[in-house]
């Protein structure tokens, strides 16, 4: 609390970028992990609730009629445009928040004192409920080709590698330290999908240290490993998902890519994923044409063109597919790289399993694979998402886009994803909201040992808010294989996330919900028991319904723009307390 220069301002405007009327009156608090905005209206409490590590920058305007102008902008979309009173009191704000928001140790994040009432043991079982081994055992793993490796246990041959790692069943540890001394970071190739049905699998490492003509006898071997392990195919893919300049002018640096010459029976292929810093200003620009007030329809249009973003969208995409052709239809293993590893190739492996495997598409399966392709194999989540005050240029939306890809999929095939798009929205927020441990940290090693509590054991609990009412699992089953089209006007501009605060531009009506309605009434009217009970809430009074159907894109819980706060017990909340009942405030 000593970097809160000021607790209270009073007489604060909270300005409605779309409808300037609609701008409202009341208290700012600052506290030491939220800003909190309460509405002065009699009888209702409208609270706007902002985490501090949610805000990614602030902006002092020119003094205006309404006072002196803030704008906060926040990682999950949202902007904040307060108007203060007077200069001082905004100067301090500004100050505060600057400090709050810029954390430079794990320790200060809001997972470290986000304490929901659940006792060690509990919180040990929430992370307890996530089983990678599970994972592998379902694509029937170990087996004669593949076996679990001890190598990398306490991570010494590469520390941002998870510590169980499988690898064919005749790469020995010699073969396996010596790839990863050839390898940038010492990331070797590794599995991170098997198919059953024909043996193909799907690999995964960094560049090698090539330069323009070194070579290393025992990454060689380790990819001839790989090959072998597959008796159905004569050959492997190696996919490099850089432009293939960018992987040139790594040789310069000693790094580059495979020499098909001294790699026996591979064929490489270049994908044209750009680099995170291209993907940062895309995103940047994309964010700006959402910004703007009364955009004209060639304005929009425009501007989401030249941003490039949902050309950036589509190029992961067409790796993903790329790759799924290989393995489910040629038979054929892949092994994929970028620079590290890290980045584009977790983009393109989790697509890739999104389009090969049903079990991907349901709730449990999409947080496996975000905990298998991105936690465990050490997406640099801190310095990408801007956890703890460091490197801009280290900054980039790469998870970001492959949310987006799966809800563009999601777009194509609506009853083949057995989960919802506000199930995708809540994870991007708490991606970027440090209240749970999940993605704290750049690599495995670094979580080890934090006492912080588990996302997915919270979405598991309220699986319900995110079933999608259109699932058909024998459908996603029997399809299997999604096959999804990229031309260019099969891509959408994700509104639901991108202008997820913006209220007054969403449908009055939410479809999705609509069928939950008439889902949850159906189930009421087969069971004789609920016939009454529906009877008795159709004869309530519209405004005593459920305030879901009035809302149509109700924020990720604990996140929200606008909540009606009830605490339990009727006692005021305290921050950081889950013992909440959240209701959103209707228009």
């Amino acid at each position: 609390l000593t970097l809160v220069l000021l607790f209270q301002v009073e007489n604060v405007k909270l300005l409605d970028r779309v409808s300037p009327r609609r701008s409202r009156v009341g208290t700012l608090y600052l506290t030491a992990t939220h800003t909190i905005f309460v509405e002065n209206e009699a009888g209702v409490r409208n609270e706007t609730w902002v985490l501090h590590s949610l805000v990614c920058s602030l902006e002092k305007q020119a003094a205006t009629s309404s006072g002196y102008p803030l704008l906060i902008h926040c990682k999950n979309f949202q902007v904040l445009h307060f108007a203060i009173p007077r200069e001082q009191e905004c100067q301090d704000v500004h100050l505060s928040l600057q400090r709050l928001s810029q954390p430079e140790s794990y320790e200060e994040l809001y997972c470290f004192s986000y304490k929901p009432n659940v006792d060690d043991e509990e919180r040990q079982n929430e992370w307890d409920f996530m089983n990678l081994k599970a994972d592998y055992s379902r694509m029937g793993l170990p087996n004669a080709h593949w076996k679990l490796s001890p190598a990398n246990r306490n991570y010494k041959v590469s520390d941002t590698y998870p510590a169980d790692l499988f690898v064919p069943e005749s790469a020995t540890p010699p073969v396996i330290v010596g790839s990863s001394k050839f390898r940038s970071r010492g990331r070797f190739p590794t599995l991170s999908y098997y198919s059953k049905e024909n043996h193909a699998a799907i690999c995964r490492s960094s560049q090698p240290l090539s330069g323009f003509s070194a070579r290393c006898l025992e990454d060689e071997q380790m990819l001839e490993a790989i090959l072998r392990s597959n008796p159905c195919s004569d050959f492997m893919y190696v996919v490099d998902t850089r432009p293939k300049l960018n992987a040139i002018a790594n040789r310069a640096a000693g790094k580059g890519y495979e020499n098909e010459d001294n790699y026996s029976n591979i064929k490489f292929q270049f994908i044209g994923i750009e680099n995170i810093h291209v993907m940062r200003n895309s995103q940047q620009k994309m964010l700006e044409v959402c910004e703007l007030r009364s955009p004209s329809m060639s304005d929009f249009l425009e501007g989401l063109e030249s941003s490039g973003w949902l050309k950036h969208i589509k190029a992961v995409l067409d790796a993903g597919i790329f790759i799924t052709k290989a393995v489910a239809e040629e038979g054929v293993s892949v092994l994929v790289h970028c620079s590290d590893g890290w980045d584009r190739t977790a983009q393109v492996c989790s697509v890739a399993c999104v389009l090969l495997d049903p079990y991907y598409r349901t709730l449990q399966g999409l947080m496996v694979l975000i905990e298998k392709d991105w936690i465990s194999f050490g997406h640099k989540f801190s310095h990408r998402c801007n956890h703890l005050v460091g490197d801009p240029k280290e900054v980039s939306p790469v998870i970001d886009q492959f949310l987006e890809c799966v809800w563009q999929l999601m777009e194509q095939f609506p009853c083949a994803f057995e989960f919802n798009e506000r199930f995708l929205i809540t994870i991007h927020s708490h991606i970027y909201s440090c209240q749970y441990g999940n993605f704290i940290g750049n690599n495995q090693r670094e979580r080890i040992q934090l006492g912080t509590h588990s996302l997915w054991s919270y979405l598991w609990t309220n699986r319900t808010d995110y079933i999608n009412p259109l699932y058909r699992p024998d459908h996603s089953q029997t399809q299997g294989l999604l096959r999804p089209s990229t031309a260019p006007y099969c891509f959408k501009f994700w509104r639901g996330l991108y202008n997820r605060f913006d209220q007054g531009i969403h449908p009055r009506q939410s479809v999705e919900d609509y069928l939950r309605t008439i889902q949850e009434e159906t189930q009421q009217l087969e069971d004789p028991g609920g016939r009454l009970h529906w009877w008795i809430h159709h004869q309530q009074p519209l405004s005593a319904k459920s305030t879901r159907q009035q809302r149509p894109h109700p924020p990720a819980p604990g996140l929200e723009p606008d909540v009606h706060l009830q605490p339990l017990q009727q006692q005021r909340p305290r921050v950081g307390d889950c013992r909440l009942e959240l209701s959103f405030t209707p228009q």
